[in-house]
């Protein structure tokens, strides 16, 4: 996946691991992201890391962690 500069803003989307900065990725997608990208993310991680990263975040915003715990729920 390409990364938007607009999502990752305070540094190079060329430098991104998908896998060293997974938490990182997640937290912008999830809060900023677009329907392309939080499709990309869905199919991407593991649902199980996805709901470990909603609830352990300090970073997301707190509308974005109630959502994705509801749409996590059942996964």
């Amino acid at each position: 996946m390409k990364f938007r500069q607009a999502l990752f803003w305070d540094t190079n989307p060329k430098k991104i691991d998908t896998k060293k900065n997974a938490q990182y990725i997640i937290e912008r997608i999830l809060d900023f992201g677009n329907d392309k990208e939080v499709r990309w993310l869905w199919n991407f991680y593991d649902k199980s890391f996805l709901k470990k990263v909603v609830k352990k975040s300090r970073c997301l915003r707190p509308r974005t962690r109630q959502l994705w715990q509801i749409l996590l729920k059942n996964h």
